[in-house]
Formats: structure tokens, C-alpha cells, sequence
């Protein structure tokens, strides 16, 4: 997958599981299982919201598309760890596995991102490469 199309993706699909429960809390609730703490689910909402819009856009620049691997490695890794955690225990659905799943996918999806960004980064040649302190021999005028 393209990196800036894996960013809009991952970001379209945080800022769409967030918004879910903040536009409609009955459906989210009917689907994920009733919850103890409505105010902290929007919450949660609200953030999956806001690092969706960030990886949406950073995917313009080489540096956004790092920030928003970074934010997509964060999310798919907590969502993930919280889902297993609890998935199986009774105390959230387990209906959230499948998520952990779907988190899962995203996180090796932005693993092989990283592996095709370090394999296409061009190497300096040694002789431009400069040493920090004393001046050297091989350092370039």
C-alpha cells in the first residue's frame, strides 16, 4: 500500500471508530456491549477522533507520514493490548477481539511501512558523511 494511502486510511478509519460513539452512542453500545462509563467511552472517542485527523494530515509530507506512523503504531497498539486484555475476561465484549485483530493488521501494516520506507532511503556515501568534533581527514571542506 502507497504510505500516504496507508496514513489516509488508518486515519479515516480511527477518526470513524471515534466518532461512532460520540454520533451515536445507542448503536455503539447495541454492537461493543453496555458500558459503566458513557462519558469515558466519548472520551476515548473523542482522542481516536483526534489522532485519526492528525494521520489524515500528515500524509503530505515525509515528516507527517513518520508522525502519522507513529500516532497509527500508538493507537493500533493500545487498542490492541486493552482488547486482549480484557476481550476475554468478561469485563469488556468479547466482540472486541475481533478488533484486537483488525488493530493487529494495522500495526503489521505499519510495519512493513517502515521496512519499505529504511529499504528506499538512499545511503550517503562515506566520504559526505561529517564527524562531530575535531576536524578529520575524511570530513568534507
Amino acid at each position: 500500500m502507497k504510505r500516504s494511502r496507508l496514513a489516509v486510511a488508518h486515519g479515516l478509519f480511527n477518526l470513524t471508530a471515534g466518532l461512532w460513539p460520540l454520533l451515536h452512542y445507542r448503536s455503539f453500545e447495541a454492537v461493543s456491549g453496555p458500558k459503566a462509563d458513557a462519558w469515558l467511552v466519548k472520551c476515548v472517542g473523542g482522542l481516536a477522533v483526534g489522532a485519526g485527523y492528525a494521520q489524515l494530515r500528515g500524509r503530505a509530507s515525509p515528516e507527517g507520514l513518520a508522525s502519522a506512523r507513529r500516532i497509527g503504531v500508538g493507537t493500533a497498539g493500545t487498542f490492541a493490548a486493552v482488547d486482549l486484555i480484557y476481550g476475554g475476561t468478561g469485563r469488556i465484549s468479547p466482540v472486541y477481539l475481533l478488533d484486537a485483530l483488525v488493530e493487529a493488521m494495522w500495526l503489521r501494516a505499519w510495519a512493513k511501512d517502515l521496512m519499505v520506507e529504511r529499504y528506499d532511503c538512499p545511503a550517503r556515501p562515506i566520504d559526505q558523511r561529517r564527524r562531530i568534533g575535531p576536524a578529520s581527514v575524511l570530513d568534507v571542506p
